[in-house]
């Protein structure tokens, strides 16, 4: 049939609007399949070694080891979903746990106390294989302001420990370092730092880099500090024949001014463009940021309502574009009050109550972040990663079945909009369900096994795209 309009006066209208729909996908790529840490690490510059990752690591499971030696106290500590049926009783929790370990998969999976069982399973596998995903060298607030002479002497020393931690492979994934920020008073300090730091750790390894290296600017109030920061890479990489973009950044969002600017727009796309690329991701400061919003110190808390204003203008602006987002960190530590191997009762009682009391608020604070669609947080001492671990795993974990269900039923039909249960889904539902699995093979929450189970291949999940999967 003819249609009405010629094909002159559609390519007339379309040239423009294809230029246009280019242009914006661009700028909106997508959020891309690669790996993204479940957490970050900050330890200050002064405390850094080779092998810091390995002693982070034993902290981790001896605080696992002392204060949820098993399942059932484990689920109870972090306030797990229904872990208030869980035993308590030593020998009913062994034979539960036997039960549970001798179950067919698919019986296992129908039992109550199975997601308590799988998170504490996963987390305790997670802890021996790679308790530190991704770790900052900290000469910015974990450092603090100290003698040039000696920031230049630790710039020095860890730059060789990193050399070292290369040679022995004892790095985690990611790593990097956070400088002082650009401002007026302290920019001269942190380009010192930088240069000393790269500089000494290029000489030692002979212009190698750590796999997955870089570094953090904090306070970002505006994009001509991220433009310098670039511009001082620019003659880094000349000096040290890197190749052009090999040193990458992150900015950090934790003033209001990060989040409105003076001319009442949101700065963060500016901020972007300024790194030419070479921004990976954003991450959310907590406390300076309620702080420069006049909250009280009692109540700079990670779900403060304040955050979650510039948590959603933060995912507003940079959503789809790639770069990665990461939420803050808790500030109350697991850590007793009561040191010492001769502890009473009475203290080993008091210390296990102000751990279990702290892991449960930081795993109440990491699922409001995963909830806002913040996959990465902080982490500053080694007894909150099992609660950082329970959380992401008891978060992708608890919806799985649900997920599994969905998304094999929606690849069934062809991507034609289906009804299952009370749940309407349709193409971006799907779409929602793939950053699901991904999110949560990445995470180790999942395995192979459970993404077959949704009829799709891992590189299928991987690519994102209904175009592909549906062919």
């Amino acid at each position: 049939m003819k249609t009405s309009i010629s094909k002159t006066d559609r390519e007339k209208i379309f040239a423009p609007l294809s230029k246009a729909n280019k242009a914006f996908k661009k700028i909106y790529p997508g959020d891309g399949s690669e790996r993204q840490p479940i957490h970050t690490v900050y330890g200050g510059a002064d405390l850094f070694k080779h092998n810091t990752r390995d002693n982070l690591q034993k902290m981790a499971l001896a605080a696992m080891d002392t204060y949820a030696p098993d399942f059932c106290t484990f689920a109870k500590a972090m306030g797990m979903p229904n872990a208030d049926l869980l035993p308590d009783n030593a020998k009913e929790i062994k034979a539960l746990g036997k039960a549970l370990k001798k179950a067919k998969a698919k019986e296992r999976k129908l039992m109550p106390e199975w997601l308590a069982w799988e998170v504490y399973r996963k987390t305790r596998k997670k802890l021996k294989r790679e308790a530190v995903e991704d770790f900052r060298i900290d000469f910015e607030d974990g450092f603090g302001n100290r003698p040039d002479k000696e920031e230049d002497e630790t710039a020095v020393r860890t730059a060789k420990e990193v050399a070292i931690g290369m040679k022995k492979d004892s790095l985690p994934p990611f790593m990097g370092i956070r400088i002082k920020p650009f401002t007026e008073e302290l920019k001269q300090r942190s380009v010192r730092t930088l240069d000393i730091f790269l500089s000494t750790l290029l000489a030692e390894t002979g212009g190698e880099l750590p796999d997955n290296f870089i570094v953090m600017l904090p306070k970002v109030t505006i994009p001509e500090q991220i433009k310098a920061l670039v511009q001082f890479y620019e003659i880094l990489e000349r000096k040290h024949k890197l190749p052009k973009g090999t040193l990458i950044l992150e900015i950090m969002v934790e003033t209001t001014q990060a989040v409105m600017s003076a001319e009442g727009t949101n700065p963060l796309r500016k901020f972007i463009l300024a790194a030419k690329g070479r921004c990976r991701a954003t991450h959310f400061g907590t406390y300076d940021y309620t702080a420069s919003c006049d909250i009280t110190a009692r109540y700079q808390e990670m779900n403060h309502p304040v955050c979650d204003f510039a948590h959603h203008m933060t995912k507003v602006s940079l959503g789809h574009t790639g770069i990665q987002l990461s939420d803050g960190a808790t500030n109350t530590m697991p850590v007793g009050p009561h040191r010492g191997k001769k502890l009473s009762k009475e203290q080993k009682a008091e210390n296990t109550e102000v751990v279990h009391n702290a892991w449960q608020k930081g795993f109440s604070h990491i699922h409001h972040s995963l909830w806002n669609g913040f996959y990465q947080g902080w982490d500053l001492h080694p007894s909150q990663f099992p609660m950082r671990y329970a959380a992401v795993y008891t978060f992708f974990l608890e919806g799985l079945p649900e997920a599994t269900d969905r998304l094999r039923k929606f690849v069934d039909q062809a991507a034609r909009a289906t009804l299952i249960g009370d749940v309407f889904d349709d193409a971006a539902t799907g779409q929602g369900l793939l950053n699901y699995f991904i999110r949560a093979y990445n995470s180790g929450a999942i395995g192979d096994k459970e993404i077959k189970a949704t009829g799709l291949t891992l590189e299928q999940i991987r690519s994102k795209s209904f175009r592909v999967i549906l062919g």
